[in-house]
């Protein structure tokens, strides 16, 4: 699991300081910190910064919202606890667990049986 850290600090992981400061190897580095990664387009509305972490374009919120800074770690852990607290909610308040793949197919099912004619068809 973790590795061992000798008397020096060397080791691995955030806390082994093997990074670029041995001598500070629990240094805060703002710009690090708060500095996300390029952003890539996902799609006409969405970006993504990390792996399976979706968020709207910001260029889409300044008019409406101020964005405030958020740092590098909250994000990621945010995301990487998102399916804990998932199951944890449907433990304690969900009756039947339905996935969106199943909405999806029953989405799709209906359109098709209603056909292009029918005004409750999807456009």
């Amino acid at each position: 699991m973790s590795e061992h850290i000798g008397s020096d600090g060397a080791g691995g992981g955030a806390r082994g300081g093997t990074g670029p400061d041995r001598e500070h190897p629990f240094a805060y580095r703002r710009a690090e910190q708060h500095a996300p990664p390029p952003a890539e387009r996902a799609t006409d509305v969405a970006i993504t910064r990390f792996e399976h972490a979706f968020e709207v374009d910001p260029r889409l919120m300044e008019r409406w919202v101020l964005q405030q800074e958020f740092p590098n770690w909250d994000t990621l852990r945010i995301m990487n606890g998102r399916h804990d607290h998932l199951e944890w909610m449907h433990r304690h308040f969900a009756r039947t667990v339905v996935s969106g793949a199943e909405i999806l197919a029953e989405v799709e099912d209906a359109s098709e049986a209603r056909g292009p004619g029918d005004p409750g068809a999807p456009s």
